[in-house]
């Protein structure tokens, strides 16, 4: 499959040796030649100087046959036009782009534009490592009728079966994190101490599962 990247910062660089080293081909795009530097010399891809939303420069890059496009460049309107072009233009369906400024990520991702919001993000991990926020918001879809949170849960859950969880929520609970490594659920697996617990959940029922978790489960 080949991806076209637009910016060879940290994250593009890093994006392109990662989709490079799972047998991938690569375009990376930036205005800055020296940029390509970050790629080190053990990358294959193809390297275009421009902007990421030029047509020419994304036909160089293969836009045309691209299966994903990547908007990572440090500049929000530059990202949201690329990714436009890719999906408008050239009918690219899988693209993805980097903004900074909150609000505008969810105006964008309201026109299907999927975003991510890196000062949001951030802001939101730092924080829940300070206070208790409650649920973490890790993934919603684009409605925001659908959540991947990370919730709490009262230290009598400990020991039950995550099949047990699930049935009481009425919602999945597809994984959890032990001692640092993320793992998916089965109807095996039981709720340990420390683990951090990962479900799936409807927007209309967030406050009724934390509730539930948040209490001890009822023994009846």
């Amino acid at each position: 499959m080949h991806y076209v990247i637009m910016g060879c910062g940290r994250v593009g660089s890093s994006l392109a040796r990662g989709l490079e080293n799972r047998g991938h081909t690569v375009a990376v795009i930036d205005v800055v030649v020296d940029a390509f530097r970050r790629l080190g010399p053990s990358f294959h891809g193809t390297t275009v100087k421009g902007v990421g939303f030029d047509r020419d420069v994304l036909i160089t890059a293969g836009i045309q046959h691209a299966d994903g496009f990547a908007a990572v460049s440090n500049g929000d309107n530059s990202n949201i036009l690329g990714a436009r072009v890719a999906r408008e233009n050239f009918g690219v369906a899988n693209v993805v782009a980097r903004i900074y400024d909150p609000s505008r990520a969810q105006v964008y991702e309201r026109l299907g534009i999927p975003t991510v919001a890196t000062v949001r993000w951030a802001a939101e991990q730092i924080m829940g490592r300070l206070i208790d926020l409650g649920p973490e918001f890790l993934w919603r879809d684009p409605s925001g009728a659908v959540r991947l949170i990370r919730v709490s849960y009262h230290p009598d859950w400990v020991g039950t079966p995550i099949s047990v969880i699930q049935k009481r929520l009425r919602t999945p609970v597809p994984a959890l994190a032990r001692f640092g490594t993320a793992i998916t659920t089965d109807d095996t697996t039981v709720l340990q101490e420390h683990d951090l617990l990962y479900t799936m959940v409807d927007q209309s029922r967030l406050e009724q599962c934390r509730a539930l978790l948040a209490n001890p489960p009822d023994k009846n």
